[in-house]
């Protein structure tokens, strides 16, 4: 399957590696390096994820403290990643 990153996703990517960059840019490095790892896995093993808290999503846990959320569509063959949040933070917001 394709994965795909809709702009809001791409944001909270963009966010989180800003902000870790700001303290170490290795680090952040890394943890891109790791979203990037973990969203390429679900091009092949879709269903790696657990099912999500928001219905017809799945979320896989790349790192302790990140969420990634996605949606698989089988019609389109391709899995959308949603947004990637922050484990500490309220999910989906209110």
């Amino acid at each position: 399957m394709k994965v795909r990153w809709i702009a809001a996703a791409r944001q909270d990517r963009a966010d989180i590696i800003d902000y870790i960059a700001d303290e170490n840019p290795h680090a952040a490095l890394k943890m891109d390096q790791l979203f990037s790892d973990a969203a390429k896995q679900l091009g092949d093993f879709p269903t790696l994820g657990r099912l999500g808290i928001v219905p017809g999503t799945r979320e896989l846990i790349p790192h302790e403290n990140y969420r990634l959320v996605y949606e698989v569509d089988e019609a389109k063959n391709t899995v959308w990643v949603m947004a990637l949040v922050h484990t500490a933070r309220q999910w989906p917001s209110r």
